[in-house]
């Protein structure tokens, strides 16, 4: 293949991986943004230092990603071999945080799942049905997960304004525990049985009776997974355009070698030699008649003949380097 075809392959190979390459950056500082400033977020409902380690490193990532994208593209169009060799070194650095953010959100994915219990437990007991975004998100995991509490509706009498009503049953839980229900205005509470009516209690109709446990843990395990993915898929595509750019710079060096003057033009006359000058001192003088016919200027009987052919011009001039 000749090197100007193998280079434009090469570099639309290299745009299309660094479109893919920016699109996942962009995801992973997106999932960043999700789990530092998002209502509902896992740091919201779990704050800890692992999860705010992943996310600012998560929402680094996605920054130098744009970063080493763009040096990418304008070394590859301009056939800049100092910006590929940037590239590349970012490319490593890249890979290596990825690796730490990734390992830290595995190895901490366990303690996570084992805390995230205590954390739903302290939101039921303070829940109020109000706009922070704790009794969203419970509400939340009530009607995507289609349950109550964290191990089933018994849960709620651990809630402080449930405890004040002294009772022994579930009979009243948050409007968010009911399959259909229809709230009062003034209240999130919602019960099935006709002595706890509006205003103060909304209707509900067919309570959950499963707990949220092991949905909670589901929500858990797919957005750790998600995030790694990306993390993974991320680190692919900088390992095949690592090796992309490798090709690249050396398509570069070997195309500016083949357009590099061989000579110096303005230092050509240094390398001529006395050797690539004539010594016409030392050259013989035989001469070859028309017919073939060998004539010898050494032997007399052949000066006669030598003189008829040879120019007088010409024996000036061998005449004067004899001397």
């Amino acid at each position: 293949m000749k090197l100007e075809v193998r280079i434009q392959l090469l570099k639309f190979c290299s745009q299309v991986f660094n479109c893919v390459f920016l699109a996942l950056g962009l995801s992973v500082a997106g999932c960043a943004v999700w789990i530092l400033f998002g209502t509902g977020s896992l740091l919201t409902i779990h704050p800890s230092d692992e999860l705010r380690t992943v996310g600012a490193g998560l929402l680094l990532i996605g920054g130098v990603v744009l970063l080493v994208a763009l040096i990418g593209c304008l070394g590859a169009a301009g056939e800049k071999r100092i910006l590929l060799l940037m590239y590349m070194g970012f490319l490593i650095v890249l890979v290596l945080g990825q690796l730490f953010v990734t390992l830290l959100l595995l190895v901490s994915k366990d303690k996570i799942e084992r805390t995230l219990e205590d954390t739903v437990d302290q939101i039921i007991l303070q829940y109020r049905g109000s706009s922070e975004s704790t009794d969203r998100f419970m509400d939340d995991a009530h009607r995507y997960g289609a349950c109550c509490g964290i191990n089933g509706p018994a849960d709620w009498l651990k809630n402080s304004y449930i405890k004040s009503l002294n009772l022994t049953n579930p009979d009243v839980l948050p409007c968010s525990c009911f399959s259909s229900y229809r709230p009062s205005f003034n209240s999130p509470w919602c019960s099935e049985l006709l002595n706890f009516t509006a205003p103060v209690y909304g209707r509900g109709n067919t309570s959950y009776e499963q707990g949220c446990k092991e949905k909670l843990s589901d929500w858990l395990q797919e957005n750790v997974l998600t995030v790694v993915g990306m993390d993974v898929g991320l680190m692919l595509i900088q390992v095949v355009q690592f090796v992309i750019m490798v090709y690249l710079y050396r398509a570069f060096g070997r195309n500016a070698a083949f357009k590099r003057p061989l000579v110096d033009p303005d230092h050509s006359h240094l390398d001529h030699t006395p050797e690539d000058e004539l010594d016409y001192g030392e050259q013989n003088y035989a001469y070859i008649e028309p017919d073939d016919g060998y004539i010898d200027p050494i032997h007399p009987e052949h000066h006669h003949d030598y003189l008829n052919h040879v120019d007088p011009a010409h024996l000036a001039y061998h005449h004067d380097n004899q001397h």
